[in-house]
Order: structure tokens, then C-alpha cells, then sequence
């Protein structure tokens, strides 16, 4: 069955990368995967989106770039997470497309968005991202993360 444990050692050992939701209580729950950090940083805010709009079909109306200074892992992955979130409550847009990459020790960061409007909401808008149970790190397939987004 796709999504099994086993599908995404398979998925992963052949370098590839992803993301699911999981249940949790009040909030959501993400884990991502990618061959590099940046991947995998990109994969958790994908996921992150994906939990509560369907951006399928949503076009981008602009796009912006950010540039997150150099801190720890954990520091990036939040900081990545609440930037989209940002973007949603203060501008009501949508990151429907995210790449990263890092240049001189730096995260580039570049967002895709669409109007709020533009997408189909199916599920809980994320506040803002818990430091409890964040992690972030290289494992034997690539790098691996997992947050807890406040809905």
C-alpha cells in the first residue's frame, strides 16, 4: 500500500524525496524527506501547504524571495514553515511552489504564491509552528525532518 513505511524506505533509498501528514491532536503533524537538506526543508513546507489548501490547479500570482540567515537546522526548518504562514495571514497568499537552495551559508528561498482566493481550502489553517518535537537532520538516506504545525 502506498504511503506504507516500506514504501517510503523503498522511495527513499532510491534518493527520492516527499512529505505526509499525520494525525495529531489539535494540530498537524509533518514529516519530509530529501536526498539534501534543502529538499527536505522544501518537501516540510510542500506538506505543510498541502495539509489544509489544494493547490493543484492554483496558478502564481507572484513570486518573492527570501533569504534566511545562517542558524541551526531546526532554526531553518521553522523559520522556512513560519514564513509561509506569514505570507498567508498578512498578504492572504498561497505558496503553491517552494525551492530552496543555500548560497554562501545562506537558505534562498523561493516562494511561488497565489491569492487566497485562487485555492481550494479542504482543511485547518496553520498559526504557527511548535518547537516541541522539531527536528531536522541527515539519516542514512539523505536528511529527514518532522514539526508540529499549530492549527
Amino acid at each position: 500500500m502506498v504511503g506504507d513505511m516500506d514504501d517510503d524506505i523503498r522511495l527513499r533509498r532510491q534518493g527520492g524525496s516527499g512529505h505526509r501528514a499525520l494525525p495529531h491532536t489539535a494540530d498537524m503533524r509533518i514529516e519530509a524527506w530529501g536526498a539534501s537538506r534543502e529538499r527536505c526543508l522544501v518537501e516540510a513546507a510542500r506538506g505543510m501547504v498541502e495539509c489544509f489548501a489544494d493547490v493543484t490547479t492554483a496558478r502564481p500570482t507572484a513570486v518573492e524571495h527570501v533569504r534566511l540567515a545562517k542558524v541551526s537546522d531546526d532554526d531553518l526548518l521553522a523559520a522556512l514553515l513560519d514564513e509561509v504562514i506569514f505570507r498567508l495571514e498578512v498578504h492572504g497568499t498561497v505558496a503553491v511552489d517552494v525551492e530552496a537552495e543555500t548560497v554562501d551559508g545562506c537558505l534562498d528561498v523561493r516562494l511561488a504564491l497565489a491569492d487566497l482566493a485562487d485555492v481550494e481550502i479542504i482543511g485547518a489553517v496553520p498559526k504557527g509552528v511548535s518547537w516541541h518535537e522539531l527536528r531536522i537532520g541527515a539519516d542514512p538516506y539523505g536528511w529527514s525532518c518532522a514539526v508540529t504545525v499549530d492549527v
